[in-house]
């Protein structure tokens, strides 16, 4: 085992067993990933007037007194409506030692259906930031962004994964560039619709297309619209090794004024195969912020860095877990039907 880096599903399997990391009930059996634990939604949703953070010496249920506009009961399902804040106590709850923190990112499916989700945890001065030696509660706030979307306990919009030491990011990186010219006769993205119908995050492959999203097709430039989402594909195949992890780097102002990739965690083995292989597209969830931006053919928005692993993880990204995406191209998530060209 290395001195420091993400630890793998087997080291996470052991700070189960341990009690560092506490659920309300039992785990799912592919809740672990290669190198993260999905989190779960717990029975309540509270409505909060806006985003907070609960600062130092304050819990956040103390702040939830203050913010909170009502209770929604999450154990039957229930529709969180786009524009609004939510936060949900999950399932899940730490105990870490000195030495080990956490980092929370959303699913992939998540940022695909434009859910803005962070976990935050008591006396949290940052999203998705877990401190090292934390003990306690964690939560979830969501917004979804673009489409209404039912959830229910046990949903899983974000994953946690856990750090041994500081962090230890590879020399090795990856710079990506948008492609908008695509495969012939293929779209070279999605643009989502307004006010379209209802996404249920725990249901595989039941929604058409057509319903939520317009095609674009190979063009030299994009001119992206303030407040509308788009879906598109990096270039460049991405290819992490087993043994390591990557992430994309937040969105650099230098870069344009948009942001790309809400979730950016990318498990050890995604788009790698045994004796070598093409690697999958990076998928890029991409909004533009205050003023429409032109984005180019071959423009640069982002790099992937590396991290290591405490050790080879058992088992990695696609090798027969259920992976959605390994070696993808452009795709949308999990929850819609392949697209037919009209």
């Amino acid at each position: 085992m290395r001195n420091g880096g993400i630890l793998p599903v087997q080291a996470i399997e052991r700070l189960l067993k341990e009690g560092v990391i506490l659920c309300e009930r039992p785990l799912a059996p592919d809740q672990l990933q290669p190198a993260s634990l999905d989190l779960r939604l717990g029975t309540k949703a509270y409505r909060v007037r806006a985003s907070f953070l609960p600062g130092p010496r304050r819990s956040l249920s103390e702040r939830l007194e203050q913010l909170s506009l009502h209770v929604i009961d999450l154990q039957s399902g229930a529709v969180l409506e786009t524009g609004c804040v939510y936060i949900v106590p999950l399932l899940e709850s730490l105990k870490l030692p000195k030495g080990l923190s956490a980092a929370a990112n959303p699913k992939s499916s998540t940022g695909r259906l434009d859910i803005f989700t962070r976990v935050i945890t008591d006396n949290a001065a940052e999203f998705d930031t877990v401190a090292e030696g934390y003990e306690g509660p964690l939560y979830a706030e969501i917004s979804p962004r673009t489409f209404p979307s039912l959830v229910r306990t046990g949903s899983r919009l974000s994953q946690i994964r856990f750090r041994a030491g500081a962090m230890r990011r590879s020399e090795s990186n990856l710079a990506l560039s948008v492609d908008l010219e695509g495969q012939e006769g293929e779209p070279v993205g999605f643009r989502a619709k307004r006010h379209s119908g209802l996404v249920d995050v725990d249901r595989k492959d039941t929604l058409a297309v057509e319903d939520f999203w317009d095609p674009l097709w190979q063009r030299d430039s994009l001119i992206l619209d303030p407040g509308q989402f788009y879906i598109l594909a990096s270039r460049e195949p991405v290819c992490v090794p087993p043994d390591q992890a990557a992430e994309m780097v937040p969105f650099n102002p230098l870069v344009g004024e948009f942001r790309v990739h809400y979730a950016g965690f990318f498990d050890p083995g995604f788009g790698h195969r045994s004796g070598g292989g093409e690697g999958a597209r990076a998928v890029l969830e991409v909004r533009s912020h205050e003023v429409p931006f032109v984005l180019e053919h071959g423009q640069l928005i982002g790099r992937l860095v590396y991290e290591p692993l405490t050790e080879r993880p058992f088992r990695v990204y696609g090798e027969g877990i259920g992976s959605n995406y390994q070696r993808q191209g452009l795709k949308l998530s999990k929850h819609f039907r392949s697209f037919l060209k009209a």
